[in-house]
């Protein structure tokens, strides 16, 4: 119903149910009913979220690419290794425990 928007963004008040949420989806006529003047009384929006989202997405699935890439030759280079154990990193030394004599 966009009653939390009408409260708070009063610009939009007089607007349609379906169009509360994205104003800029109304035609002129919409607007002009409704009072609203699109980047006076609230602004156009930064992006296009579906552009944004398609190009957003296409760039995390190369990044995740690069990394199962990476991780691969990561294994292939470990299991080539012929000095020192492969089975994980360095082992921590103990440490010595001192013990005070109690007079």
């Amino acid at each position: 119903n966009g009653n939390y928007i009408r409260k708070w963004v009063p610009e939009l008040a007089e607007l349609p149910a379906k169009y509360i949420y994205e104003p800029w989806t109304a035609n002129i006529s919409i607007l002009k009913k409704a009072g609203v003047k699109l980047g006076v009384d609230y602004p156009r929006p930064i992006v296009d979220h579906t552009v944004v989202s398609k190009e957003n997405m296409s760039k995390m699935k190369l990044a995740y690419d690069a990394h199962k890439t990476a991780e691969a030759a990561a294994k292939k280079s470990k299991g080539k290794q012929t000095s020192g154990d492969a089975s994980g990193p360095p082992k921590k030394k103990a440490k010595k425990s001192v013990q005070t004599k109690l007079k």
